[in-house]
Order: C-alpha cells, then structure tokens, then sequence
C-alpha cells in the first residue's frame, strides 16, 4: 500500500502559537510512520512559511535549515521551486489565521484537501457574534450579550451593561479562542479596563452574562454522519477556565471523563451538540462547549472548529472515553478530508 503523503501545517502568526506547536508534536508522534509521509510545515510569528529538512524540526524548531514556502493557486505548495507532494493537510493551528477561514481559503485555491471545517463554517464558528445569531434562529439556547465594534467603546457604560446582563459578566474578543483577551467583570473599575484588553485582540468585543453552570464539552467527528463522543466536565481550579488554566497551570482545572451526569441529560447535549455542528455546516471535527445550568438549561457557550490536540486536550481524550483511540481519530481526519475534497471536484465551474 502506497504511504499517503500528509502535512502538518503548524505555530502561526497567532497569540496560540506555542499551543499550536505543542498540538502539532502530539499529532505527529500519533501518526502511523508506516501509513503516511509527513511533511512539517512550520508558519513562524513573523508570517513565513518553512518546510523542516527532516522531521526532528518538530521538536528543535531549527528553522536554520528549512526551505522558504510558497503556495501556488491550482498547484499547491512549492518549495526551492518544486511542488511539495501534498495528499492531504491537517492544519493544526489555533486562533487569527488558523481556525478562522484563512488557512482554509489558502488551502482551497492552493487544491490540498484539509481537514476540519471549510472556510464559512471555520469563519462563522470563530466569530462567537455570528455563531450566537445562527443559533438563536434555531432555538438553539446562548447567553445573553452585547456586541460592540471598536467605534462604539466610548459609547457602552458599566451600568447599562449591568442592567442588560447583570454581574458578573464576561469581556472577550469576539475573534480569539483558548480564552486570550477574556476577563471576568464585576465591578465598575475592571469593567473599563476588560474593554481596553479586549479591544487589544479584536476591533469586536461581546460583553456577555455571566452563566452559573457546569462546563460541558463534547467532540464531534465526521462529515454528514456525526460521530458524538461521551461529554466530559471542566472543573475549574480559578476564578474562570483562563488560557493560563488551560495551558499554564497544571493545576488550573480537573477533567471528569466523562461527565457525571443523568443519561437522560447526556443525551440532551449530545443532541444539542450535534445540532450545533450541523446548524453552522460545520465539517470534519470541532468540540462544543456549553453550560448545564442548575435547572437544566443547556446554554451553548462555544463552538471550537481546530480544538487542541496535545495528549491531555479535551477532544481526543473525549473520542477516546467514546471508543476512538488518538491515532484513528487522525486516520479519519485525513479520510474526511480527502471524502469531502473528491466530493467537491465533482462540482460543475462552467455551466455548458
């Protein structure tokens, strides 16, 4: 059996950098060295693209040796002036230009078959504004926010905000994941001050109620028919699941996988959770994450399009509870990815 060629698209010019490159390891330890050729492909913070001469560029980040890469609309990626040989990618990065729609609109003229979500779901689900208006139109529960562009800063005081939403409350970017730029609110002084640091990583900010519940997230495998895993619990250890608690922090937060919960309610979000993923046309995999309120509303908090994949992240150790060892969850990543790009080469661009 031929080996399929794979990439690992990895780092970014993206404030989840170091998680990027800390995913990408545990992908590329996972991967079957009998089944794929992998090529690693390295985005610095700077912006350039780098091609490791040898797979130990992984871990040293040597980028010294690495050749420069450009892409090529139609024909893909090329480096010292000849086409990489490219089957697939999986684009493990998180974040501006990750999970956004970027890479994958890249990707898409580049003709690579990717995995995840295409470029409209990976936009809509990365902008937390847009994922709540889809959702709402579906009945489809989400907390209370306000939405504001950078123009309108001045205008939003402390005490409407805390008469629409009440307190606490939560600032965030609307545009970032893993928690970077978000503050938790509650009184006057902080709440100006949250503005400004949102402000900082996005030009749209949500000011959003703060939702007394457990953390529940789940993952969701698949193109048209979903695969949904057992939901696991974020017990977090501080004030709120921080980007320190997440990545930092050893002690930042408890994982219970899975969830202590009645079948009756687990049910209830997986359903929600496989709504979710088809309601904003997502594809391939993302992890959703809501609350469980103590009267049993389930509120969706966020959807997650390029979640972590370290060996203790969230989605692969759910897919696990539910039956899916780490190293099939990828094997199936990359047969989605190459299923949904067949599928699109069978589309029409002319109308003769």
């Amino acid at each position: 059996m031929n080996r399929i060629n794979v990439g690992i698209i990895y780092g970014g010019k993206s404030t989840e950098h170091e998680v990027s490159i800390r995913s990408a390891k545990s992908v590329f330890e996972a991967l079957n060295k009998e089944k794929y050729n992998i090529k690693l492909i390295n985005i610095t913070k700077a912006g350039e693209w780098l091609l490791a001469n040898n797979n130990e560029g992984i871990t040293t980040l040597d980028n010294a040796n690495s050749k420069k890469i450009s892409v090529m609309p139609s024909n893909g990626l090329m480096a010292d002036g000849e086409i990489i040989d490219i089957d697939a990618v999986l684009p493990i990065l998180h974040g501006t230009a990750g999970e956004d729609g970027s890479i994958q609109g890249l990707l898409e003229l580049a003709e690579i078959p990717y995995a995840g979500c295409n470029v409209r779901s990976s936009a809509v689900c990365m902008d937390k504004d847009m994922t709540k208006r889809l959702l709402e139109l579906k009945g489809i529960g989400v907390a209370p926010s306000i939405v504001l562009s950078y123009y309108e800063k001045d205008g939003q005081t402390y005490e409407d905000a805390k008469e629409k939403l009440g307190v606490p409350m939560f600032i965030k970017p609307v545009n970032q994941g893993s928690s970077v730029g978000v503050s938790k609110v509650s009184d006057e002084a902080t709440f100006y001050e949250a503005l400004d640091s949102a402000f900082s990583f996005d030009t749209k900010v949500m000011i959003e109620s703060g939702i007394e519940g457990r953390e529940i997230e789940v993952s969701v495998l698949g193109n048209e028919e979903l695969f949904v895993s057992v939901p696991g619990e974020i017990v977090s250890q501080t004030d709120f699941y921080s980007y320190s608690s997440k990545y930092l922090d050893e002690s930042g937060a408890l994982l219970n996988i899975p969830a202590k919960l009645e079948e009756e309610t687990t049910k209830k979000i997986q359903q929600i959770a496989h709504d979710t993923f088809k309601v904003l046309d997502c594809e391939g995999m993302a992890r959703v994450d809501v609350f469980l309120t103590p009267d049993g509303k389930i509120i969706v908090n966020e959807v997650n399009t390029l979640p972590g994949f370290t060996s203790i992240s969230m989605y692969p150790k759910l897919l696990e509870a539910s039956g899916i060892p780490y190293n099939e969850t990828l094997d199936r990543l990359i047969e989605l990815s190459l299923e949904r790009y067949e599928r699109s080469e069978r589309l029409k661009t002319d109308i003769f």
